[in-house]
């Protein structure tokens, strides 16, 4: 079934945390908090639209076709076997890295983070009283890479506790290579550091090196966090989960989401991962059509018009990342600029570390009129400041 991405569907007034909450500004284009302008795959709808006829909505509880739709995603999309009981449930990402850090940190161990990277990370870290060490991503403007050194040598302290992977990479859009990963955990396992590795962009993927998932180089030194909430836009539903052979570690992220009486699982998202997972391949596959022309839209957009900011073309995501230093102005303000001089909402790259400084983060998860709209705006903002 050919599902139409261009469909334009009217979120303002859905209590839409990206479409509803900017204040003072009425037109406005939002390209910044990560979540897509898509209606969800029909087996999605359908599976809750039959949910919803029940009538009867009480607590909820995960059942053997749940782990299963999650253990042969990752066999049949990614080539990865993942055992059902390695499989641990999260109302989302962010409530899992929680779990993890107070489940196998201290208040003041460190946690050590490739910046730039997701703005959560920081916030999560020191929220829990933990401290942040970061491993500077090598930009050579056109990429990013590992400065491996670097990480070697900050890994060894024997402060820090635990690694957050992101893979692949938000924002800068990086798939990690199988070579970089192995280099990566073998770093970790010298020098006893667990490895937490977000992947929830990991259906995301266009060209360039394929997805390599974390648990396939080792599940037992790391736990890996997946939702279908980028994939298949269902942020809202809050569904996540854990994965890690290591027993162990799984008792004590349990503990963990215990002792912050982590709630049961929303009845609806449990319908909507296993439908997605089960039957929304083919609404994945157009998908991901439709964002690689969104980037590449966008890349020769910014290319030919402003020659002067460099856009780091992504392998992954629907999040762009553009260097904008050449525009002479910190990416605060700009933001502060594009929104109430132009009404196109964006991510400051302060957001996601120091090495965010003059970066802006778009989000092309939209149709091509609304990209196209965006676009036109910033063009015009970005002359006015000449």
């Amino acid at each position: 079934m050919k599902h139409d991405f261009d469909e334009v569907v009217d979120r303002k007034n859905s209590n839409s945390f990206k479409w509803d909450t900017t204040p003072h500004i009425e037109d406005v284009i939002p390209m910044w908090v990560a979540d897509m302008d898509f209606k969800a795959a029909d087996p999605i709808i359908r599976a809750l639209e039959k949910r919803l006829r029940h009538g009867v909505f009480g607590y909820a509880h995960l059942p053997d076709a749940y782990y299963d739709a999650e253990s042969n995603w990752w066999q049949k999309r990614h080539h990865c076997r993942i055992e059902k009981e390695w499989i641990v449930f999260s109302p989302g990402v962010i409530a899992a890295l929680a779990a993890i850090l107070q489940a196998f940190t201290e208040p003041g161990d460190h946690v050590l983070i490739q910046s730039p990277v997701y703005n959560s990370f920081y916030s999560t870290i020191t929220n829990n009283g933990r401290k942040i060490m970061e491993n500077e991503l090598i930009n050579d403007g056109l990429s990013y890479e590992i400065d491996f050194d670097d990480f070697e040598a900050k890994a060894s302290d024997k402060r820090v506790k635990l690694f957050i992977l992101c893979n692949p990479h938000n924002p800068v859009g990086k798939v990690w290579k199988k070579e970089e990963l192995e280099r990566l955990s073998e770093i970790c396992l010298k020098h006893e550091v667990i490895v937490v590795a977000d992947e929830i962009h990991r259906d995301l993927v266009f060209d360039g090196p394929p997805y390599v998932p974390f648990a396939s180089i080792d599940s037992t030194n790391s736990i890996t966090c997946t939702s279908p909430s980028k994939t298949f836009n269902l942020a809202g539903l809050k569904m996540a989960n854990m994965i890690t052979a290591n027993e162990a570690y799984k008792k004590k992220i349990k503990q963990a989401l215990l002792a912050n009486g982590v709630p049961d699982p929303n009845v609806f998202g449990v319908e909507a991962l296993i439908a997605a997972y089960n039957e929304g391949e083919e609404w994945l596959d157009q998908l991901l059509v439709y964002l690689k022309e969104n980037r590449d839209y966008f890349v020769s957009f910014l290319r030919e018009r402003f020659p002067g900011l460099k856009v780091i073309v992504p392998d992954s995501t629907y999040l762009m990342w553009v260097d904008c230093r050449s525009a002479g102005t910190g990416s605060e303000e700009l933001s502060r600029r594009l929104l109430e001089e132009a009404g196109v909402r964006v991510n400051e790259g302060i957001i996601y570390g120091n090495a965010g400084e003059g970066f802006i983060r778009f989000n092309i998860g939209c149709t091509r009129a609304v990209l196209a709209d965006g676009l036109g705006r910033f063009e015009q903002a970005i002359a006015a400041m000449k």
